[in-house]
């Protein structure tokens, strides 16, 4: 969404043909968030 050209929708939707982020990194991500932002912005979600 929000694409401002054709360009970036292509790329956009080429994005989707990009492999998974593997687990590790997820699990990284989601421990980041929990210590540093939730309190913040969950409950804005």
């Amino acid at each position: 969404p929000g694409a401002r050209n054709a360009e970036q929708a292509r790329a956009n939707a080429a994005a989707g043909d990009a492999d998974p982020l593997a687990p590790a990194f997820l699990d990284g991500v989601r421990d980041l968030y929990d210590r540093h932002f939730r309190e913040a912005v969950h409950g804005r979600w």
